[in-house]
């Protein structure tokens, strides 16, 4: 079996769980050879797991790539803002990639890396992990056997949950859209790519509202101070206490290693992050401005209608009906209740067994995994499955995304195509 070697950009926690998963699952088909990450405790781990030599670490990505070619692909998992310098250089120096998702934070960089992608015939597969979980990959398969006979309707939902929102769209590192991106973008791309790709037809028209309206100061209780850790009066019933979620909480790794940029923090460490970052601060007085809830009206090709919810207000899931001509599906990703189906004619409900990879799971429902089982097929030239899509058609769900916020942000339904021409 040919091993693939890799380079990793950006060592936070999705470089970190990609790579950990090459190194402790998938051994045998991949190799990081190099990492570059500003953070030295991030840096130094990947050192350490990948045992890299110190001329194979860097703390900026430029000296990395001027190295030229040293591996067959790029793993990029920088924030949304630096994804497209690295990105361009990296298939420039003629690297293959995968990056994590978004593209890029706006439009014009999503354009310009999926360009010199295809100028100059790389494979760029974006982390829209869905697209690989067991769950998905089954419902996929019903609709194309024909189980539900034409789609006429789906109605998607992602509960983010009421605790994610505020780690990582208020207080973290996704809650401004100027240092990151639009809350659908960062955190929803996922849900309208994998829509798109179950339905399998082009988007015409869609509509949008969606707002912040309750993590704002107007909402802070009285005698709130900044910082919860300075004596907050509702510290015993408010569920947002920062020191119960990062300091009491000892099983909560993602939280306490993303405040402190730290992968393994002491309780020393996250108190100090607390103290001096906005993982610390009231839920109601961050500097966060993306949506905390939203809904999406989308009509597709032959009159496929679709709705989509993104909401803060929740325990956290994603929850889908598809309705089509013969029958109709319901399923949960956390797991909550399984996939069935209702057949018209038979009037019964039956319950779909979900197709399981074999191997480890890992997040997102398998997908970590899923993914990086569907590149190694991809890049070494044997893929035969219908999950990983080619980088234009990653741009095209993203263009999506944009015409949605254009559509929320001027109360306006937002003809697509368009839409498209008109930034083209």
């Amino acid at each position: 079996m040919k091993k693939l070697t890799a380079i990793l950009i950006g060592a936070g926690n999705r470089g970190e769980t990609y790579t950990n998963i090459m190194r402790r699952h998938m051994a045998d088909k991949f190799q990081v050879v190099a990492v570059a990450e500003p953070i030295d405790d991030r840096r130094n781990y990947i050192q350490e797991k990948h045992k890299l030599p110190d001329d194979m670490c860097f703390t900026d990505w430029a000296p990395l790539l001027e190295k030229g070619k040293i591996a067959d692909f790029a793993v990029i998992a920088t924030m949304d803002r630096v994804h497209y310098a690295p990105a361009i250089a990296a298939i420039e120096a003629g690297y293959d990639l995968l990056l994590e998702k978004p593209i890029a934070p706006t439009y014009e960089e999503c354009k310009g890396i999926t360009e010199a992608a295809e100028k100059h015939g790389r494979k760029v597969v974006i982390c829209t992990v869905l697209r690989y979980t067991d769950i998905f990959n089954t419902i996929k398969d019903q609709i194309d056997k024909g189980a539900l006979g034409q789609i006429m309707s789906i109605d998607h939902e992602e509960g983010v949950g009421n605790i994610h929102q505020t780690h990582s769209f208020v207080r973290g590192n996704w809650g401004n859209a100027e240092r990151s991106s639009d809350m659908l973008l960062q955190k929803s791309c996922h849900d309208i790519d994998i829509l798109t790709w179950l339905i399998g037809k082009k988007c015409l028209k869609v509509q949008s509202f969606g707002n912040l309206s309750f993590f704002t100061a107007k909402n802070a209780p009285e005698g709130a101070p900044d910082y919860c850790l300075d004596g907050c009066p509702k510290q015993d019933t408010c569920p947002y206490y920062a020191p119960k979620l990062y300091i009491e909480d000892k099983e909560n790794h993602w939280f306490r290693s993303t405040s402190t940029h730290k992968v393994e923090p002491t309780d020393e460490d996250v108190e100090y992050a607390l103290r001096n970052t906005q993982y610390g601060k009231c839920v109601y007085k961050c500097d966060n401005n993306v949506v905390d809830h939203q809904v999406v009206s989308m009509l597709y090709e032959d009159d496929v209608t679709v709705t989509f919810t993104m909401n803060a207000f929740n325990r956290g899931g994603r929850f889908i009906h598809i309705m089509g001509t013969k029958g109709d599906l319901h399923a949960a990703m956390d797991g909550s209740s399984p996939i069935t189906v209702y057949d018209f004619e038979t009037k019964e409900k039956t319950t779909v067994e979900v197709k399981a990879r074999d191997g480890i799971q890992g997040g997102h429902g398998g997908g970590d995994t899923g993914i990086l089982d569907d590149l190694y097929a991809y890049f070494t030239g044997s893929y035969d499955g219908k999950s990983v899509p080619e980088i234009a058609e990653s741009y095209y769900s993203h263009q999506i995304v944009f015409a949605i916020e254009e559509a929320r942000k001027t109360g306006t339904v937002v003809d697509v195509d368009e839409f498209i021409k008109k930034n083209s």
